[in-house]
């Protein structure tokens, strides 16, 4: 496994870490499935990302409004 460093935002870790948390996983997992699916279009094509496949049904009947305000009481 080869280690990478970067540079993000304080904030965006926070709450990447948190989903991480909520979804049994690691923020580097998280990473590594979105940057295996950049660099392998073909098969993003096939199916729905495993991060993606978790929020599938979610939001059913909540409207963006709806959604803004869990995610404002959610992160206070």
């Amino acid at each position: 496994m080869a280690k990478l460093t970067l540079n993000v935002d304080p904030a965006v870790v926070a709450r990447a870490k948190r989903l991480a948390a909520s979804r049994g996983t690691s923020v580097s997992k998280m990473v590594e499935t979105l940057l295996h699916l950049a660099v392998n279009p073909r098969e993003a094509s096939r199916g729905t990302p495993p991060v993606l496949a978790k929020l599938r049904g979610s939001l059913k009947g909540l409207s963006a409004a709806d959604y803004r305000d869990h995610l404002e009481a959610k992160h206070r």
